[in-house]
């Protein structure tokens, strides 16, 4: 039997039995309820109001119940912490609640009262959101006291003398950051066809080995898909005519089904492509398997790291980051691309290196796919005439235009005073 909420999506309810809903009224469970409740509020032109007045005087009790249970539909939990709708009262247990995305709490802090801003100074999570703290240090209602209590949090949070560190960072990255800086460093004079040392390699390999060995048998699969990789002429046809697959082979494949299956099942051989036809690298890269593939992209080129860093295997993405041949000119184009993984974006600023790279920094504000916790932690780093920019691009969050827009109007309030 489908659940009352259900009905009401689908618009199976009369409309007296709707106006019972938007009063709470119904006789559900308060969990549904209160999720009626907000669907109505945002999708409902006729009872919407009524529902919206009823959320605002909904049973303390009830209200914090839903508010602190991670369990509760991620919609409810984004209107409850909405600033137009937010209940003081129930702001401690929606901060701590872990299915409140970081990003609705980054713009609640955009705008937050001062009483909101203590609260949210209390919480643990806050405390230790670089991104968040960084929105709310931009906060125009901030007391000056609370200015300094945001900065000292800012301040215990950058232990690494990093330029921006990342909340959400890989658990194993902490342990390596400095050691692969410094040999990013080291080969940064490298050129692209110098050779990098197999030891290189094996440490990656060996820390990896828990992703390597669930992913070994995972195929090459780019984010975004292989039409756009080299473009339609990087796909050739053999050559040579005569060496075409004869018209019999399909048969013999059909012939025996079983085994086909069981050598699809194995783990895909480096084979070199048949005689009188020509490879590209997509092909190339379609013949490895992960481990194969990470070995490309930490000694391979530019061509196949623009490839692989594509690559829908996380482990072999951040292979390429951790290439010694990386070129500061190639993380640029790799900040600004919308075709990789989110874990690549938010591994890019955890290195040193990167970050001292400015356009690299305002790249990965204005690509859309950055995470928006990252975005708004960059920001603080751009120029003026950047953050103008970013607060009229139409791609971005509107969360970051927002926030572009305010630290735009003051920093040219900043020089006008001078």
């Amino acid at each position: 039997m489908p659940r009352t909420i259900d009905l009401i999506r689908a618009s199976k309810l009369p409309s007296n039995m709707m106006q019972f809903a938007a009063k709470g009224a119904l006789s559900v469970p308060p969990d549904e309820n209160i999720e009626i409740l907000v669907y109505l509020a945002k999708h409902n032109k006729i009872f919407g109001d009524l529902a919206r007045i009823t959320l605002a005087g909904w049973d303390e009790k009830a209200s914090l119940a839903a508010a602190s249970n991670p369990q509760t539909p991620r919609e409810v939990l984004d209107y409850l912490v909405a600033p137009e709708n937010l209940r003081p009262k129930l702001l401690p247990a929606l901060l701590e609640n872990p299915s409140v995305a970081a990003s609705e709490l980054a713009k609640f802090a955009i705008s937050a009262s001062q009483e909101s801003i203590d609260a949210m100074l209390q919480s643990p999570r806050v405390r230790a959101a670089e991104g968040i703290l960084n929105v709310l240090r931009s906060n125009p209602y901030l007391k000056a006291e609370q200015s300094s209590a945001v900065a000292s949090l800012l301040n215990a949070t950058q232990t690494e003398p990093l330029l921006v560190p990342v909340a959400g960072r890989e658990p194993h990255v902490d342990h390596a950051v400095a050691a692969s800086d410094a040999a990013h460093e080291l080969a940064a004079a490298a050129s692209d066809e110098g050779e990098v040392p197999d030891e290189t390699i094996s440490v990656y390999l060996a820390e990896h080995a828990t992703e390597i060995a669930a992913e070994r048998d995972k195929p090459f699969q780019p984010v975004g898909g292989t039409g756009d990789l080299l473009g339609a002429d990087s796909f050739p046809v053999s050559e040579n005519k005569e060496t075409a697959e004869p018209a019999d082979s399909k048969q013999k494949t059909v012939a025996a089904p079983g085994a086909a299956s069981a050598a699809a099942a194995r783990p895909k051989p480096a084979v070199n492509p048949p005689p009188g036809q020509r490879d590209n690298t997509v092909q190339k890269i379609n013949r490895l398997d992960v481990k194969g593939r990470i070995q490309l992209a930490m000694k391979g080129n530019k061509e196949e790291r623009s490839i692989l860093i594509r690559d829908g295997t996380k482990v072999v993405a951040l292979a390429v980051l951790d290439a010694p041949k990386l070129s500061d000119g190639e993380v640029e184009k790799f900040a600004l691309q919308k075709n990789v993984l989110e874990a690549v974006l938010r591994q890019i600023p955890l290195k040193r290196r990167f970050m001292k790279n400015y356009i690299v920094v305002r790249n990965l504000v204005a690509n859309p796919r950055t995470p928006l916790d990252l975005g708004l932690g960059l920001m603080k780093h751009l120029l003026t005439q950047d953050l103008k920019n970013i607060s009229a691009n139409k791609e971005i969050s509107e969360t970051v235009r927002k926030l572009a827009l305010k630290m735009y109007k003051q920093k040219l309030d900043a020089a006008n005073k001078k």
